[in-house]
């Protein structure tokens, strides 16, 4: 039996690329300038040249596979052959100018005016709470729900989200720009990803500042929806920092029930009368834990998430919400140990449906016009 199927054309077969995402900046690859050539020859053997951003792209895997299953589907396509090169110099420079601009130095994204990425700053008055575990979990909830979400691990000495999100992948460098990797659709950055081992990170206030600034500036973090920041406990240099380099980004304060850490938690969202920084609202974490009759045992005391919330409220002159009150249960730090988020793992605890919940409000809350640009010309 003889085939009448015609042979692919040149253009057929850039189309179907033209689908192919890069999977760490997330723009067509034929956008980017990776295409390096495509040839077709006997009985439609189809041979693409591809160019990686850098050697040993942790992605050449991942990028190899999607070109091949998309140029496989082209009607006539015999074979196909992906063929790798990298960049050079020059190259690396037009993509770095294409997705950052030809500024000399790099912009914070977020603080630009016009930028409708909702940032939240995680915040607690001390250690233990579980600040990161909420961070992780309403990140991962938000991207669960279609948001492009990113997690900026704030939390220099203290740094947990990479193991929490399961990133293990380390951040790909493109001239001066920074690709972070990804986790359950989550972008994310951390000072862990540029350490050895469980190296300690002993840095004065000068160098957090510049840490962070290079994590808000540096890394390509495309167009978020949403920024949430984990900040270390207290109200030291970092939440100054943030305060400085975002001014437009909110504060999430994270408690427990218990009076002595209610009363650390809203020190942390009083800064907010001396930065100027809007009050997001307070969640309180291991608010009790759920029996097996069905009984709460309040292991943590109750009350103060409230507390928090009523109090801040009548200092600052505005509504502070108690956005949510997480139950105590194990799996919670089980998943966050294993790299895969409760609120993905086990949707339907109750601790993750109170997640899920909050990260709801969060991302479906409206928006001030503070710092916006307004099309309107004085009459």
């Amino acid at each position: 039996m003889t085939s009448t199927q015609s042979a692919p054309t040149e253009d057929t077969v850039r189309k179907a690329l033209s689908q192919v995402e890069d999977p760490e900046i997330r723009r067509p690859i034929t956008d980017l300038g990776m295409v390096k050539s495509v040839s077709i020859g006997d009985g439609g053997a189809v041979l693409v040249e591809v160019y990686l951003t850098v050697k040993g792209c942790p992605m050449r895997e991942t990028i190899t596979q999607r070109v091949t299953d998309a140029v496989a589907a082209v009607d006539g396509v015999g074979s196909v052959q992906v063929e790798l090169d990298v960049m050079s110099d020059e190259q690396r420079t037009e993509l770095r100018k294409s997705l950052r601009g030809d500024a000399a130095e790099p912009r914070i994204p977020f603080a630009e005016p016009g930028s409708m990425t909702r940032v939240y700053c995680v915040a607690s008055g001390k250690g233990g709470v579980g600040k990161s575990s909420v961070t992780v979990n309403l990140a991962a909830a938000m991207a669960e729900r279609g948001l492009s979400v990113g997690v900026v691990d704030a939390d220099i000495y203290g740094h947990s989200v990479p193991r929490m999100l399961g990133a293990g992948g380390k951040p790909t460098q493109v001239e001066k720009m920074i690709m972070p990797p990804q986790s359950h659709g989550v972008k994310v950055i951390s000072i862990g990803m540029f350490t050895p081992g469980n190296t300690p990170v002993v840095w004065r206030g000068p160098m957090l500042h510049r840490a962070l600034q290079q994590f808000l500036a540096d890394v390509f973090w495309g167009d978020l929806d949403v920024l949430l920041l984990d900040l270390p406990p207290g109200t030291g240099d970092v939440a100054l920092s943030t305060a400085q380099l975002i001014p437009n980004a909110e504060i999430l304060v994270v408690t427990t029930p218990q009076q002595a850490a209610a009363e650390v938690a809203e020190r942390a969202g009083a800064i907010a009368m001396q930065t100027r920084q809007r009050l997001a609202g307070v969640v309180e974490n291991m608010s009790w834990m759920e029996l097996p009759d069905g009984q709460r045992m309040e292991v943590f005391g109750s009350g103060g998430g409230r507390l928090v919330a009523d109090s801040l409220s009548r200092s600052l002159g505005t509504e502070v919400p108690l956005l949510g009150q997480v139950p105590l249960d194990p799996r919670l730090r089980e998943a966050g140990d294993a790299g895969t988020p409760l609120v993905l793992e086990a949707p339907d605890s109750p601790a993750a449906v109170v997640l899920n919940d909050i990260a709801k409000r969060l991302s479906t809350r409206s928006r001030g016009l503070a710092g916006k640009l307004l099309s309107v010309s004085p009459a």
